[in-house]
Formats: C-alpha cells, structure tokens, sequence
C-alpha cells in the first residue's frame, strides 16, 4: 500500500530480479574451487585410474594370435601354480624379512649418532648418508655391478691386497643375493635415518632429563623413551619399505637380470619379463594385481601391529 500512494518502492522488499542477480556470484563462489581442481582431476583420471582400470580388464584376458581372447580369472589360477612366480615371490620375501629389518635398525642407530650433541659437523654427516638416496636407481647399480665385478671389481682387488680369494658377488646364487641386499641397504638407509632424525627432533628433551634424575641408563632411556617416541616415523619407513620391496626393479634387473639361477628374481622382474620379453601382457596385469593386493593385507597388519594403540 506505502509503495502504492508515494509511488516508491519499499526499500524492506527486494526489487524484481535482485534475488536471482544476488544468488549468482554466490554459485560462481560454490563452483569455482571444483573448476580450479578439474583439471587435477581430470590428468589423475586419464593417468591413474584408467590405466588402472585397463589393466584390470587386460588381466581378464590373454593374447592369442595376436587377438585378445577373454579367459576370465585363468591368469590368475595360473599364478597358483606357477613355479616362477613361487620363486619370484620367495626371494621378494627373503629381502624383506632379512634387508629391511637390518636397514632400520641401521638407520634408527644413524638417527640418534646424528642427534647426538656430541657429534661435531652433522649438517655434513646428514648429507652423506643422504646423498645415496639422490643417486639415479640405474646409476648406482651399474656403479656397483663395476665394483663386484669377479674378475676386475675393486671390491675383490682389495679383497686379494689382503690375500683372500675373490668372492664371485655377481655369479653365485648366494652372494649375488648378499649383493642386492648390500646394494639396497647403502641406497635407502640414509633416507630412511632423515625421516626418524624428523621424528627424533620432536621428542621432548625434558622426557630425557627426567630419565636421568630417575637414574635410567642409556639403553633404558632408549628403550622407554626413544623407541616410543620414534613409533610414528618407524611405522611409516617399515611400510613404505616394504612396499618398496615388495615393488624391487631396478636394483636386481641391473646388477644380475634376476639370476644366477633366478635367485634374484624378483616379483618386478618376473612382470616385466613377462609384459615385455614375452608379450603376456595379461599374465603380467594379472601379477601386478596380486602383488597390489600382497601390498594392501601387508600393509593393514602392520598398521595394526605398529599403529598407535587407542
């Protein structure tokens, strides 16, 4: 009625068309972060999760004749009763049940030496061990498979300097497993030291004050204090070196082609012989699966037997 006798409009009720122009900037506002992550989304789709995807459709089917032919899960009975993949699968696990443990008890020695206020020049000492890790994984091994060389290796010249014999590190099944432990010990523990010294640095130095006003020893201070305090960095170096492992490539296809005898053959190896030497690119999507799946049960039960309990 006031807008009807003064002829001007109640400036209390919106004029026509204000609510739709006033609701338009806040949906550019509401749309804006999804278009700005778009084009993230869309290079993880193409790059991740359809090849993904694609290969979980190839290990459902095998190449005959140069045609796909379907077969279902026969690539994946066949992993069952595959020698090679049992071989591939046994040394995988001896490198993780035996290198890895050995690694971190090296690498959390190495972290708490680094810690340590009476060691002089540690900025160098951390990047020493480090340095390994920067090296190129092709690199390395052809500088090791050089060094244990059986016939003109350093490593047997100055083994003979001092009048022993040389070691064949390359040629026996034996120590060409010795050799690839060797290799991966010298390549990933100084990274794995990083990460605890991280972790190491957040420990409350009043926790160790305390332990020694309560007469704690070194090892106990180490045991009750470091070790717990250390918990989180050692959960996340054990399962991201396992799943390192469990994936292991370069290092026994550069310094023994997975031999002598397949005692270096890995998972890794034995998928890329398979996708690549003998062009089953079903068989070997099928192992990448399996290894996937190995990858994720590991992983649950050491998150459950390292995790934090609640």
């Amino acid at each position: 009625m006031t807008a009807t006798l003064t002829g001007r409009a109640d400036p209390a009720v919106p004029a026509p068309g204000a609510a739709g122009s006033a609701s338009r900037p806040r949906r550019r506002r509401r749309v804006a972060p999804y278009l700005f992550v778009l084009p993230a989304l869309l290079l993880f789709a193409a790059f991740k999760i359809y090849p993904i995807g694609r290969s979980f459709v190839i290990s459902l089917h095998k190449t005959v004749g140069g045609t796909e032919r379907f077969v279902g899960a026969d690539n994946y009975t066949r992993l069952l009763g595959d020698p090679l993949f049992r071989t591939a699968l046994k040394n995988t696990a001896v490198i993780l049940a035996v290198q890895v443990p050995v690694m971190l008890a090296l690498a959390t020695g190495i972290a708490v030496a680094l810690n340590s206020g009476l060691l002089r020049g540690r900025t160098l000492f951390r990047l020493g061990f480090f340095l390994p890790m920067i090296t190129g994984l092709v690199a390395y091994g052809i500088m090791l498979s050089v060094l244990l060389n059986h016939d003109y290796g350093l490593v047997n010249w100055l083994l003979g300097l001092v009048g022993a014999d040389p070691v064949p590190w390359l040629t026996d099944p034996f120590w060409a497993k010795i050799s690839l432990g060797l290799a991966l010990t010298w390549h990933y523990t100084g990274y794995n030291a990083v990460i605890l010294l991280a972790r190491l640095q957040s420990v409350p130095a009043e926790l160790y004050d305390a332990a020694a006003v309560d007469g704690a020893s070194a090892w106990t201070s180490f045991r009750h204090v470091t070790l717990p305090g250390l918990r989180p960095a050692l959960l996340l170096t054990t399962v991201l070196s396992t799943i390192g492992t469990l994936q292991i490539f370069d290092e026994p296809y550069v310094l023994t082609g997975g031999g002598p005898d397949n005692a270096t053959l890995t998972v890794g190896v034995y998928l890329y012989q398979n996708a690549f030497k003998y062009f089953d690119f079903g068989y070997a999507s099928a192992i990448a699966y399996a290894l996937a799946v190995l990858i994720g049960i590991l992983g649950v039960i050491q998150f459950r037997l390292l995790g934090e309990k609640q």
